[in-house]
């Protein structure tokens, strides 16, 4: 449905998207994720025929409508466009907003396909509100509204539920990806919630100045990033100083196998992954946090620059000063050549399998 090919905009000295490719298959939803800044909105821009292209191509549904000599006008692009404030008409009523678009149907299907998005949407009884008279949750279902009502082929969110408070966030953003899935419709979205993008995508792409760092499923980029700018970007990491040593890596918290790679190492590991345990490295508590069902606690070891982060769901009768052991799980430690962290660009050496 969607295939962008070498795709780059500059302005002026900064490359806002620099040569990206990738692929969304037909009725699949894409998550696009990356700090503030990093090009995703711009990206999203583009496809929508916003924002014109410096070089590459965009096709949608085998028709390219960006690049080289093609431009297709956004309105003939049959792309529905939610944006991160809704952009709501405030003087137009609910009813209103959603038919804004249609204005090339007869009145009576105007009117027909108005009512059909707004019982599919659940929204008939805000039919003839102003904006002003809606909650954000409602908004965010009439801007919903009002980009399905020309029935696009492909559908655009930039930031869709950002500006909703948590609780309401999550409620909103199942029922919205279900009410994509029950339409079949195919879809990017843009966020900069990690936590968001595994949840909303089938595949999630994500960016770091300009550029695609990683694209896949939520799950292999979680578990088996190719690099350490991915496994920072999802998860909260402990960084682990590490000398190689032949076929082995000397760290603070023990002595571990490592793969064939030159120079000094950088070495991940994820808090749920170290445990407190009757024997192993000798560790003193620095902090202990509840954080709701997780606990959080920081311990100071020997040769570590900051102190260890450990979390999980038991709890443990512990308090500043006192003297602990940790273990860690040998496989779940992530291994980078040293340029990954600052670079993002080469691949995890750890649960190739998963690829």
């Amino acid at each position: 449905m969607l295939v962008l090919s070498g795709v780059s905009r500059r302005f002026g000295e900064v490359a806002a998207l620099d040569d990206i490719s990738l692929e969304l298959g037909n009725e699949q939803v894409l998550c696009l994720v990356g700090q503030s800044g990093c090009g995703k909105s711009t990206l999203l821009r583009a496809i929508a025929g916003i924002e014109r292209l410096d070089n590459g191509t965009i096709s949608i549904d085998n028709t390219i409508v960006s690049g080289g000599d093609a431009f297709v006008e956004p309105e003939h692009r049959r792309v529905g466009f939610m944006f991160q404030d809704y952009a709501l008409f405030p003087h137009l009523t609910v009813r209103q907003n959603v038919g804004f678009g249609l204005h090339l149907l007869s009145r009576r299907h105007r009117e027909e396909r108005v009512a059909d998005v707004l019982g599919r949407i659940g929204i008939e009884a805000l039919a003839d509100r102003y904006p002003h008279m809606l909650s954000g949750g409602e908004q965010q279902r009439v801007a919903l509204a009002r980009a399905l009502a020309p029935q696009p082929r492909l559908l655009l969110m930039d930031e869709p539920f950002s500006n909703l408070d948590r609780g309401l966030r999550d409620r909103v953003r199942q029922e919205t990806l279900s009410l994509v899935r029950d339409l079949r419709m195919t879809a990017v979205v843009v966020t900069h919630d990690p936590e968001e993008a595994l949840a909303i995508g089938d595949m999630v792409a994500l960016m770091q100045k300009g550029r695609l760092v990683e694209v896949g499923t939520g799950a292999r980029i979680y578990d088996a990033p190719w690099t350490a700018y991915a496994a920072r970007f999802f998860s909260r990491m402990n960084v682990i100083p590490a000398q190689l040593n032949g076929k082995f890596l000397e760290t603070p918290l023990g002595r571990f196998a490592a793969p064939a790679l030159e120079g000094v190492p950088t070495v991940l590991l994820r808090p749920q992954s170290i445990h407190l345990s009757p024997v192993g490295i000798s560790a003193w508590v620095v902090e202990r946090l509840i954080l709701g069902e997780i606990e959080q606690l920081l311990v100071s070891v020997s040769g570590m620059h900051e102190p260890l982060i450990i979390r999980g769901t038991g709890r443990h009768d512990v308090r500043p000063g006192d003297e602990v052991f940790v273990s860690v799980d040998e496989s779940k430690l992530m291994i980078f050549p040293q340029d990954a962290a600052q670079l993002g660009t080469v691949t995890s050496f750890n649960n190739l399998e998963a690829f």
